[in-house]
C-alpha cells in the first residue's frame, strides 16, 4: 500500500487573489436591508388634500407613535378612537355598528371567545354587514338531487350516479339528463341504460383475511393499508372463481376505486370487504345499515351474569346508548359478539366497561358472507351468488 501525502499549495503573494463573488448584486434603487426602515407617522387632523401633500414631503424622523400601528378600521381611525362624525372622513349609506368593550367591532382572525368578543349587533345585523350572508335554507325534500334519488332507490352509489349522469346513461321520464345537480320529483321514472349496467357488472368486490399490523384505510403511523395485500401472489389458490369455466384473472384496473367497506382495527384480524360497488358500500356502512357483523373475542378477566347482560344491552359510549347486541360465551376464554353498528374500537371499549381485557379479536362474518377457510393474508372474489 502506498500513502500519498498532499500538501497545501503555497500562496503566491505576487499574484492577485480573486475575491468571492456575491450571490446577488445589490440594486441601488432598493433600500438597504441591513438598516431598519424609517417609520411613517400618519397625520390625524389633516384633510385628504393635505394628507397627500404631506406624503410628498420628506418622511419624518420622529419616534413611532400609536398612529404608526397597523390599522384595520373602515374609516381610517385607530382602535381606541371613537367613530368619526364628519362626512368628509367617511360616508356610508347605512350606520356602522358601535364598538364593544375591547375597542373592536370585529373579532380577530382566530376566534371570538379568545379575544373577548361577544356576539352583538355586528353579527346579527345583515344589512350593515354584507360580509355575513344568511344561512342557506334546506333543499326542498320534494325535489331531491337525481344522484341522491338514484342511491335511495338502490341503483348505485351517489358517486357512481354522478359518473353515469355525466356519461348520459340516465333517463328521467324518457329524457336524458346529463347535468350534475339536476333535481327530480320523488315519483319520477328513472331509467338506466345498458351501458351503465355493463359498467356495474365489471366492478369487483374482494374478501380479505386481514392480518394484524395493517390498517383498513389510508396508511398511518408507518403501517401499510390492507389494499397492498390485493396482489396476484396473495390470491387464494382455492378461490372458486379461479376454477370456473371462465376464470376471473386479476387486472390492475380492479384496484381503481377499490375501498374498504367498514373498518377493522390494526390490532384485529379477520374479514375485511373491499369493493368498487357503491351499492355494497352503502349497504354495509350507510347510516341506515342493519347488517350483522360477527366477531370472536378472546378476553381475560371475570365476567358476571349482570355484566354479560350489560354487554347485550345497557352500555353507552361517548354519551350515546349502544344498539342491542348479541354476546355469549363461545368457549371458556372466548366471547362471541354480533353487532349491528360499528363504532370506533367498540368491542374493546365495551369490554373495558365490564372489567375485561381483550387479548385477540377476529371478525368471521358480515351479513351472510363468512370468512370460511380463507387463509390469513390472502383474498378472494365475492361470488355472484353471495349476498351480504
Amino acid at each position: 500500500m502506498t500513502t500519498i501525502k498532499i500538501s497545501k499549495k503555497p500562496i503566491d503573494s505576487t499574484r492577485p487573489q480573486a475575491s468571492k463573488a456575491p450571490v446577488r448584486r445589490t440594486d441601488p434603487s432598493k433600500r438597504d436591508r441591513t438598516v431598519a426602515p424609517k417609520p411613517f407617522v400618519k397625520p390625524q387632523d389633516e384633510t385628504p388634500v393635505e394628507h397627500l401633500q404631506s406624503r410628498a414631503a420628506a418622511p419624518t424622523e420622529s419616534a413611532p407613535s400609536k398612529a404608526s400601528q397597523r390599522n384595520h378600521r373602515f374609516d381610517g381611525r385607530l382602535r381606541n378612537e371613537a367613530p368619526r362624525e364628519s362626512s368628509e372622513s367617511f360616508s356610508s349609506p347605512t350606520p356602522r355598528p358601535s364598538l364593544d368593550d375591547t375597542g373592536r367591532d370585529t373579532p380577530r382572525r382566530g376566534g371570538k371567545m379568545r379575544d373577548g368578543f361577544e356576539v352583538g349587533h355586528f353579527n346579527n345585523d345583515r344589512t350593515t354587514n354584507p360580509m355575513f350572508s344568511p344561512k342557506p335554507l334546506p333543499s326542498n325534500p320534494d325535489f331531491p338531487r337525481l344522484s341522491k334519488r338514484m342511491a335511495e332507490l338502490g341503483f348505485c352509489s351517489r358517486r357512481e350516479a354522478d359518473e353515469w349522469i355525466s356519461n348520459g346513461w340516465v333517463k328521467v321520464d324518457g329524457i336524458v339528463i346529463d347535468e350534475l345537480g339536476s333535481r327530480v320529483k320523488m315519483n319520477a321514472n328513472i331509467e338506466i341504460s345498458k351501458d351503465a349496467e355493463k359498467h356495474q357488472s365489471e366492478v369487483v368486490t374482494i374478501i380479505l383475511n386481514k392480518p394484524i399490523g395493517y390498517v383498513s384505510g389510508q396508511a398511518e403511523d408507518g403501517y401499510d393499508p390492507a389494499i397492498v395485500l390485493i396482489h396476484p401472489d396473495n390470491h387464494w389458490k382455492d378461490d372458486p372463481l379461479l376454477h370456473h369455466s371462465q376464470p376471473k384473472e386479476f387486472q390492475r384496473g380492479f384496484l381503481k376505486g377499490l375501498a374498504p367497506a367498514g373498518r377493522l382495527d390494526i390490532d384485529s384480524t379477520g374479514l375485511l370487504v373491499l369493493t368498487q360497488d357503491g351499492r355494497i358500500a352503502r349497504h354495509l356502512i350507510g347510516e341506515d345499515s342493519t347488517v350483522e357483523k360477527e366477531y370472536l373475542v378472546r378476553v381475560e378477566g371475570d365476567l358476571s351474569y349482570n355484566d354479560l347482560d350489560r354487554l347485550n344491552h345497557g352500555l353507552s359510549l361517548d354519551g350515546v346508548n349502544l344498539k342491542p347486541a348479541k354476546v355469549s360465551w363461545q368457549n371458556e376464554d372466548q366471547l362471541r359478539f354480533v353487532l349491528r353498528e360499528g363504532r370506533k374500537r367498540q368491542i374493546r371499549r365495551m369490554c373495558e366497561l365490564v372489567g375485561l381485557k381483550v387479548l385477540g379479536l377476529k371478525r368471521i362474518r358480515i351479513g351472510s358472507v363468512t370468512l370460511g377457510k380463507l387463509p390469513i393474508g390472502e383474498w378472494r372474489y365475492l361470488r355472484p351468488e353471495e349476498r351480504f
